[in-house]
């Protein structure tokens, strides 16, 4: 092993002998890593050396290569992009599956859809691994707080074993099956709603400031009656902020939604169901990224609908974070 950093005394956690590895420590990578030592050893790797200082700093037993980190850990944790990320990290050219050890689990937290799993799954039987499949929704403020929801399918085994890395990181953990697949299921289920929602909170927001009305106090009426929702609560006071100069902070970037509603596409397609407003709102994220929205926050939807603000506002704001 390379070992590039020091662990600070007492940073090793209650409870002994269990090693989690973390590969990729950006926005989720590094909060859940940091909220993992307060409980467990944790091993990180990144490529970029100033998210291993950050790591190093919170606790993070950090290493030069993803390999390094990954070997002799009993739970590998990842935050991916795709399905094509998860197969690199795990049997690319330097991928991590030939070293770990048989017993060892991968928890994927990752939204990348239900096609990837089945083979992931194969190929790492082959070495003695399983895949427990560990969705999760949140942000960068509920990892670092233990407060994400994360939905699982996984053999009861395989849970077993991934269960101090689950239960420290989730205030609401939700076992939906015995397959690893069934959580990349639902979560595509819940992405269909939150893609949805957003952009009918964009569509609605922006209809308020055509006619005239203060978007921010239109905001606090719908939050308090029947069309209120989680999103709406939280999307609609940074879609208020998106006509600002530096627009709203991102903590959820438009292009998630992007890959998030293909996977929705395709599952629906794969299914033979009809999803009309599923497909829509797919189409508002794609424009948005053609427009150079998608690095911008998710919010910045409503930017596609109506590119500027029409109608003076107060300054008033939601109810939501």
């Amino acid at each position: 092993m390379s070992d590039i950093s020091e662990q600070p005394a007492g940073a090793i956690g209650r409870q002994a002998g269990y090693t989690v590895a973390v590969l990729g420590l950006g926005a989720m990578g590094l909060p859940m890593a940091t909220r993992l030592t307060g409980a467990l050893a944790v091993h990180g790797f990144d490529i970029a050396q100033n998210r291993l200082d950050l790591a190093a700093a919170a606790g993070v037993r950090c290493f030069d290569t993803s390999r390094a980190a990954a070997e002799g850990a009993d739970a590998v944790l990842l935050a991916v992009r795709n399905g094509e990320q998860l197969q690199d990290v795990l049997f690319g050219p330097d991928g991590v599956a030939p070293v770990l050890s048989q017993g060892a689990v991968v928890v994927l937290t990752s939204t990348v859809g239900t096609e990837a799993i089945p083979a992931t799954v194969q190929r790492l039987a082959e070495f003695g691994v399983d895949l427990v499949d560990a969705p999760l929704s949140g942000g960068p403020v509920r990892a670092g707080n233990g407060d994400l929801l994360i939905v699982v399918g996984a053999e009861p085994q395989a849970l077993a074993r991934a269960r101090p890395v689950l239960e420290r990181l989730a205030s609401t953990l939700t076992v939906v099956g015995e397959r690893a697949g069934d959580g990349q299921a639902l979560k595509t289920v819940n992405q269909l709603l939150c893609g949805i929602h957003i952009a009918a909170g964009a569509e609605a927001l922006a209809l308020a400031d055509a006619l005239g009305l203060d978007a921010a106090r239109t905001l606090e009426a719908l939050e308090a009656g029947a069309a209120g929702s989680f999103m709406l609560s939280n999307r609609g006071p940074r879609m208020l902020q998106a006509y600002s100069e530096d627009g709203a902070e991102v903590l959820s970037r438009l292009d998630i939604f992007v890959k998030d509603m293909g996977i929705v596409g395709r599952a629906t397609r794969a299914a033979g169901l009809p999803s009309p407003v599923a497909a829509a709102a797919e189409q508002l994220y794609l424009l948005g990224q053609s427009q150079g929205l998608a690095a911008a926050d998710d919010s910045a939807v409503i930017r596609v609908l109506a590119p500027t603000a029409r109608t003076p506002q107060t300054g008033a704001t939601g109810s939501g974070g």
